[in-house]
């Protein structure tokens, strides 16, 4: 009894604590805190400006994420509030284009960022790999009984946005990518864990940075990677059965391997393979509605030929399969792809890389293009979508020719290299080089471009992510398929073009406003879901019903639609965790937790 009254005195000082300026009279007269702190009391919305006040005195990115890392760190509740509150502020500093330099400085950084936790996450190295389950259960004894995560977000460091081998220090990307999930998708931050796979680096400068924090020993080959890579993802669903695992920033042969070996085995899937194709398809979907050439007459021609880039390619090429009805090899015709040597034909003479066979030409006779604006004169396409990592590969040159080709329609320019110093072309120099008729969608945000001319303001469409991820992930977690299927991918795309209000199709813009982001990702989870349900693979029949007995007919059962009713909609929101709106509710949630330091 002695010890149970312990235990809730314990709890109430932690509440309390967090609760901070705002924790009620009552409270702090059990707690003896009478004179011992300020004596205004604040709701939290005082306690919000306070904190956003304090994030903008910050001089430059790299110092406002640590700020925010900080108050993540002790008050979870008004972190949240102000992700959503100010996303179009603080979206940028948690994730891209701020966690590059956070990646690049993580070592450097991290004991200062984290001052109350004793671990963010799995740090797990090869050595751990034979002891993983106690590993798992050292994590365990840190979370809230009974709880366990619901979603996992694992990188091994070795291909972080366009940054190349960070180790360790591509830690950043999984934690800033959960917390994506939880502002826009609503999962519970408490049941979010993530992952690096230790496993060393081949950077020569980390290898040689005495502060560098990682395991100081070159990548291992490959047979020992997806050995130690399998023990580590069998040890996890046998800890968590239920848990979806997110694979992200791995080296490109190791995402398509991970990803061939686990997808049906599991639930999981690949951010940079599934999530990039699935946001960009579904801008492409609203940019070939408004380019002025007809689906089938498409030229598609990619800059870069990595995982996201042949990943994007096939989720495109199901698009004019699926919705267009264009046999496959017709489809198939339609993608040109340069790398580092050229254009990627059967006969370039060189040996191809497993994933870039596919897409290879073979009716281009003797013809070989050494470079893009070559490529770009035998192409002549309508689309030119960039994911090569190379800074300004758009010149002006390329993009001048890109709308003197397409004269008679509007360009589709899609440069989605991370983070900016990365990124192809700039919209205003998209704007500038097309004479403003460019159908535009970046990787990275670039700011708005008035027409000189006329002063009309226009908005670059920003093919991040994060639009469909937090969907994809929140959807999974609540119906539980047995694998995530293309077609399922291929719903959420639809969903993203057919979240368009009238307003933003009638100003030609390809996504939704950021700010309605979190609503926009309700909808995709809903369409998720229901694509799930009629291919009959949800756990949690649950959605079965919903979904059976709210959509007639199902419309035609074959089409891959993205729709979706009020119902699953409602259900969906339902969901969503969001920060407690006031301390009343705050203090009521948290002493339901047996840890309330998880909220």
């Amino acid at each position: 009894m002695f010890e149970t009254a312990r235990s809730r005195r314990n709890s109430i000082e932690l509440v309390g604590a967090k609760a901070g300026t705002a924790m009620p009279a009552e409270m702090r007269q059990a707690l003896n805190l009478r004179g011992l702190v300020p004596a205004s009391i604040e709701d939290f919305t005082k306690q919000e400006m306070r904190a956003f006040q304090q994030l903008m005195s910050k001089p430059n990115s790299l110092e406002k994420y640590e700020f925010l890392a900080g108050l993540r760190c002790i008050n979870v509740n008004l972190f949240f509030r102000l992700v959503l509150n100010h996303f179009k502020e603080v979206a940028p500093l948690i994730y891209t284009p701020t966690v590059g330099e956070a990646c690049l400085n993580y070592s450097h950084i991290y004991p200062f960022i984290y001052p109350c936790k004793t671990s963010v996450g799995l740090f797990i190295t090869l050595k751990d790999v034979e002891n993983i389950d106690l590993v798992i259960e050292n994590y365990r004894s840190t979370m809230s009984e009974h709880v366990d995560p619901e979603i996992a977000v694992i990188t091994d460091g070795s291909r972080i946005l366009g940054l190349g081998d960070l180790g360790i220090n591509g830690m950043a990307i999984p934690i800033g990518k959960l917390q994506l999930y939880v502002a826009i998708g609503g999962l519970n931050p408490s049941r979010t864990l993530p992952i690096v796979l230790d496993f060393g680096t081949n950077n020569k400068k980390y290898l040689n940075d005495p502060l560098y924090l990682g395991t100081r020993q070159t990548r291992p080959d490959d047979e020992t990677f997806y050995d130690a890579a399998g023990q580590v993802l069998s040890a996890l669903y046998r800890a968590f059965p239920d848990i979806l695992i997110q694979f992200e920033d791995f080296s490109t042969d190791h995402a398509f391997g991970l990803l061939k070996q686990w997808r049906k085995r599991a639930l999981c899937f690949n951010d940079d393979i599934q999530g990039t194709g699935c946001v960009i398809l579904g801008g492409f979907i609203s940019a070939v509605e408004q380019a002025g050439i007809p689906a089938k007459d498409q030229r598609i021609l990619f800059v870069g030929a990595g995982s996201a880039a042949v990943g994007v390619a096939r989720q495109l090429l199901d698009y004019f399969i699926i919705e267009h009805k264009i046999p496959e090899e017709e489809a198939k015709a339609m993608f040109w792809f340069v790398d580092s040597r050229g254009m990627i034909t059967a006969n370039r003479g060189d040996k191809l890389a497993q994933h870039k066979t596919y897409f290879a030409r073979h009716d281009n006779g003797d013809t070989q293009c050494q470079d893009l604006e070559a490529t770009l004169e035998y192409v002549k396409p309508t689309a030119l979508i960039g994911l090569s990592t190379i800074h300004k590969a758009f010149n002006e040159h390329v993009l001048t020719r890109m709308s003197e080709i397409n004269s008679d329609a509007r360009p589709i320019i899609f440069p989605l290299s991370n983070p900016e110093t990365k990124a192809e072309c700039s919209f205003e120099e998209a704007m500038r080089f097309t004479n403003n008729r460019v159908l535009f969608a970046s990787g990275t945000a670039f700011p708005e471009y008035t027409i000189p001319e006329s002063g009309e303001v226009r908005i670059p469409g920003q093919g991040n992510n994060m639009y469909v991820f937090p969907a994809i992930g929140l959807g999974a977690s609540l119906c539980k398929p047995e694998w995530i299927t293309d077609t399922m991918i291929y719903a959420v795309s639809k969903a993203l073009a057919n979240s368009l209000n009238e307003q933003e199709k009638a100003r030609g813009e390809l996504y939704p406003r950021i700010e309605r982001i979190r609503d926009v990702a309700a909808r995709l989870t809903a369409a998720f879901i229901t694509q799930a349900v009629r291919e009959g693979q949800v756990r949690d029949k649950h959605w079965e019903e919903i979904v059976a007995t709210n959509m007639p007919d199902m419309i035609n059962k074959k089409a891959v639609t993205g729709l979706f009713t009020k119902r699953v909609l409602g259900e969906v929101k339902t969901l969503m965790w969001a920060p407690a709106s006031s301390v009343e509710q705050y203090i009521v949630e948290a002493m339901t937790y047996e840890n309330p330091d998880d909220i």
